[in-house]
């Protein structure tokens, strides 16, 4: 059996800010926030049947459910074209390798909405994020990072205009009376 040696989160997690990573070359890539303006793929998986289970007769009956097929089908399909729309997906678009995996997590994300989900699934949907970097560990993981999207920043802070700018003002003066604390 074998011991010891690097594995999946054995240890500290690089630091990409620090002089020894530096050294190492370790950086993140930075995937924009806004996310990918790219073509969607298509959804590599084929439909997966939903079956409805009961028991008749002290014998176990499944029947294939074709509304709750089309259902989940509808569900995955609409969660991989949400999934294309994250930073992530940037770089997905240029691994075709990971689409799999990406299909496995929307397939496991619909069927832990369902009530059919058990421990299991719910355990696979977490790994599947990790690998695809859907969670703060898995960004890290794949040594990426989200860029900050400083224009959002200076759409916030933009001056109303117009209409806006009034109806602004007007919160503002129905704000200012209750800032005394008093309630009234």
């Amino acid at each position: 059996m074998t011991k010891g040696g690097a594995r999946n989160r054995s240890g500290p997690q690089k630091d990409p800010t620090s002089g020894r990573s530096d050294r190492l070359g370790v950086k993140l890539t930075a995937l924009p926030a806004e996310g990918f303006r790219g073509e969607v793929p298509e959804f590599p998986l084929m439909k997966v049947t939903v079956f409805d289970e009961y028991y008749e007769d002290k014998q176990r009956v499944k029947v294939p459910d074709e509304g709750a097929t089309e259902s989940r089908w509808e569900r995955e399909v609409e969660l991989w074209e949400w999934a294309w729309s994250t930073p992530q997906a940037c770089a997905w678009a240029n691994e075709r390798w990971r689409w799999h995996s990406v299909a496995m997590w929307v397939r496991t994300s619909a069927l832990c909405e369902s009530a059919d989900a058990t421990a299991a699934d719910k355990n696979s949907l977490h790994r599947f994020a990790d690998q695809i970097g859907m969670t703060p560990a898995g960004l890290k993981e794949n040594g990426w990072a989200i860029a900050a999207d400083e224009l959002a920043g200076k759409r916030d802070t933009a001056e109303p205009r117009g209409e806006a700018r009034a109806e602004a003002r007007a919160l503002k003066s129905r704000l200012a009376v209750v800032a005394d604390g008093s309630g009234g």
